[in-house]
């Protein structure tokens, strides 16, 4: 098994995978899993994203016991000395024979596994020691990427390049574009902690590395694909201010339709785009044909079930979405006091008598979600904290219910950004907020929480004029949310989150200087409220794209 005939065996299996068949993919690997470094490096990267998918606790050993023999296998390729070594060489005008063929690719394999073994560390174990070993793992593998990066620049003229050689590039181009993208995302004060220790993002050198990589015909063209395709329709939806490129993503998509058009993950994220373009009816029919299009791993399933949810919320089709949420507690072992969360917050938008007919009780529902909690590397997940935070409401033996957890949890996970793209639906949305701020208006025993509520609603509100270009009424709800500080007992999240949609406001009115004051008071004056790594996140990309637009460059 040379290198050659290695490239075109993993070629193979990675065409089996995208057409679903992903045991046969696995097969096509294991026999030659401990002999060859990109069948090592194939077969643990499939099982690697089963135990990300899965959560399974014995499905992230298999993972971790795996990419341990992965990395068994591609160091018995390296160079003895190390690349630092070869690398001068190379520029002392040495033969650029100092480093073989294979010899390259083992770095490049070496790497990736680290980074794959790093991330699974991770989830699995919640000790500090753990932790740091994993960081260790990244520093290590990053530093390696770069090294292979300096030997591909040096390289780049040689007249012996050939198919292998393009296949390194490939493997270059994606570990140093997801890197500097994975980096430029982090929030100023964690990133001069990893530029200490040697870490750089750039956003623009990442996406043009990642770019480059998917033009090629390398095996990682895909993987590059697929990581600009999460970027664009998750990671900045999330982490950033939601202007993810969907023209790029589309472009990106198509080929591979054409090439896998039962592919689950291709139908998958051709579904995604058509949810971030507004155009649920076309989503929910991709997300079908991606559930029936195969059966072997449920937790893709369980993704689609997680966006139809969505879907249909945004459409306020609150029994349908219960349905999925309902189905997510069932059968996901991924978060399941959100699920939980999120199915008592979708009945809570129902009538008293629908809600009956379902079986279920809100008040029961909500009191299970702490219970559910969990903890990664030691850490509690932002979102379960938040989560586990409102439903304490329901505790007490009279509870106090909460306004439209739905759609708070919409916010959550940035929704009226994509609501908003359809006028008829986020009219739809504001006629549920208004019946609500007219009832706390009207409440003859308004509770502990009727500050914190009123500004809730008055910050949904806002969300919502905003989308449909009612700017200064938007700005009204904003500022009196701002206004009502004093009072707020419980959400102290709204007041830092209104400033920075003030801040988002005034810059779509073009007035960029009071657009950076509003953020950055959001970002300096504040600490210690819920999802506050999420807004910093968030005011991260603002600023950044705040501080490129051209009016603000003198």
């Amino acid at each position: 098994m040379d290198l050659k005939m290695a490239l075109e065996e993993c070629s193979i299996a990675l065409n089996l995978f995208l057409n679903n068949k992903f045991s046969e993919a696995l097969d096509r690997l294991r026999p030659w899993a401990k002999e060859s470094m990109y069948h090592a490096l194939g077969y643990s990267t499939i099982l690697v994203m089963q135990a990300a998918m899965t959560f399974e606790h014995q499905d992230i050993q298999r993972g971790i016991s795996t990419m341990k023999d992965a990395l068994h296998t591609c160091q018995r390729f390296r160079k003895k000395n190390t690349v630092v070594e070869s690398i001068s060489n190379l520029v002392t005008k040495q033969a650029s024979e100092q480093l073989k063929e294979e010899e390259m690719h083992a770095e490049i394999c070496y790497a990736e596994c680290l980074l794959q073994k790093a991330a699974l560390t991770f989830v699995q174990d919640e000790n500090m020691i753990n932790f740091i070993k994993g960081g260790l793992k990244i520093r290590t593998s990053y530093q390696i990427y770069k090294e292979c990066q300096q030997l591909l620049n040096m390289t780049q003229d040689l007249d012996s390049k050939n198919e292998t050689y393009s296949q390194f590039e490939g493997g270059v181009k994606l570990g140093i574009g997801a890197f500097n993208l994975m980096l430029s995302l982090l929030p100023g004060r964690i990133l001069r902690l990893l530029e200490f220790i040697g870490f750089s993002g750039n956003r623009e050198f990442g996406l043009s590395q990642l770019r480059e990589g998917a033009a090629t015909h390398s095996l990682r063209a895909v993987l590059c694909v697929l990581t600009l395709l999460m970027y664009h329709t998750y990671v900045s939806l999330i982490l950033g201010t939601g202007e993810g490129n969907l023209v790029e993503a589309e472009a990106l998509l198509e080929p591979y339709l054409d090439k896998f058009p039962n592919g689950s993950i291709i139908l998958f994220y051709a579904a995604r785009i058509a949810v971030l373009k507004g155009n649920f009816e076309r989503a929910e029919v991709k997300f079908q044909e991606c559930i029936a299009s195969q059966q072997e791993w449920k937790q893709i399933h369980h993704l689609c079930y997680w966006e139809l949810m969505w879907s249909h919320s945004f459409q306020r089709q609150w029994l349908e979405a219960y349905r999925y949420a309902d189905l997510l507690c069932k059968e996901s072992k991924w978060s399941k006091a959100i699920y939980m969360f999120q199915k008592a917050a979708i009945l809570s938008m129902l009538p008293d008598d629908e809600v009956k007919k379902t079986g279920e009780n809100i008040v029961e529902l909500f009191r299970q979600v702490e219970g559910l909690k969990q903890r990664i590397a030691g850490k509690s997940i932002p979102t379960e904290k938040f989560a586990v935070r409102k439903a304490r409401r329901y505790l007490p033996s009279n509870p106090v219910k909460l306004v439209v957890p739905a759609l708070e949890m919409m916010y959550v996970w940035n929704g009226f950004t994509i609501v908003g793209k359809r006028a008829d639906l986020t009219e739809g949305l504001l006629i549920t907020i208004e019946k609500a701020e007219e009832q706390l208006r009207c409440d003859p025993n308004p509770t502990e929480y009727h500050p914190d509520d009123q500004c809730l609603v008055q910050m949904l509100k806002g969300l919502c004029l905003k989308h449909l270009g009612r700017l200064m009424q938007s700005e009204l709800c904003f500022t009196q949310v701002v206004a009502s500080e004093k009072m707020i007992r419980y959400d102290h999240y709204l007041v830092p989150f209104s400033l920075y949609e003030l801040g988002l406001l005034y810059k779509q009115q073009g007035d960029f200087q009071k657009a950076i004051r509003f953020i950055e008071n959001a970002k300096l004056n504040y600490k210690d409220y819920s999802m506050e790594s999420r807004l910093h996140f968030r005011i991260h990309a603002a600023l950044n794209s705040l501080k490129s637009s051209p009016a603000t460059t003198p």
